[in-house]
């Protein structure tokens, strides 16, 4: 069964920071806040998770993982970014905003799209979410909780607990946070294009929800 961590959604406790990233790093699954809604989360490196991910989101390999990073130093490690697209970055983040980007050598190939070799990338604005990245010094894969047949993302921890506590290994609970998910723009044409409209602004790009 998972465990469950009630954490302060704005100053989280450092001590239960540190358990939840020895969790990930040994290998476990989470679930957690994020500044839209919440999110699976785990270590970029091991197979198995993608699969753990997949199972409960109900997706292929042709799913898009997005990769949540402290700032801009850390995606431009991840993706190819120039002048022009880190600009656009830099003006909304950090934000409820996943950009699709093309991926670097730096990731492992199976977390990155088969054909289009592209990855989800995201700085999130939530405290919690923020002292995790600094205490494991890296990123996290992550899946906005949508499960199969339903239109919204999971919000309410406990009813995380209750549907997925046999599946994944840790549940942070820092409140409801809305079920909105983030708002996806595809930036690797050279012109953003909307994936997905969600919590995030559209206006910055000059987009509208269809």
């Amino acid at each position: 069964m998972a465990q469950f961590f009630s954490v302060h959604p704005e100053q989280p406790q450092p001590r239960l920071i540190r358990q939840a990233a020895e969790i990930l790093r040994n290998g476990g699954l989470m679930a957690f806040p994020t500044d839209s809604a919440y999110a699976l989360g785990c270590l970029a490196g091991d197979a198995s998770l993608l699969e753990r991910i997949r199972r409960i989101r109900g997706v292929d390999e042709r799913h898009h993982f997005t990769l949540m990073c402290r700032d801009l130093s850390e995606i431009a490690t991840y993706a190819r970014v120039d002048n022009s697209q880190y600009r656009l970055l830099k003006a909304v983040t950090p934000g409820p905003y996943t950009f699709i980007l093309e991926g670097t050598k730096e990731l492992p190939r199976r977390v990155l799209h088969p054909r289009r070799k592209t990855i989800g990338l995201r700085i999130p604005e939530h405290a919690v979410v923020s002292a995790l990245l600094a205490e494991l010094d890296g990123p996290l894969l992550t899946s906005t909780l949508l499960l199969p047949g339903e239109d919204l993302p999971l919000s309410d921890p406990e009813d995380i607990r209750d549907r997925l506590g046999k599946q994944i290994d840790l549940v942070i609970d820092a409140g409801y946070c809305g079920p909105e998910a983030t708002t996806v723009i595809d930036l690797t044409s050279g012109v953003p294009e909307l994936v997905r409209a969600g919590r995030g602004d559209l206006s910055p790009f000059g987009l509208e929800a269809a």
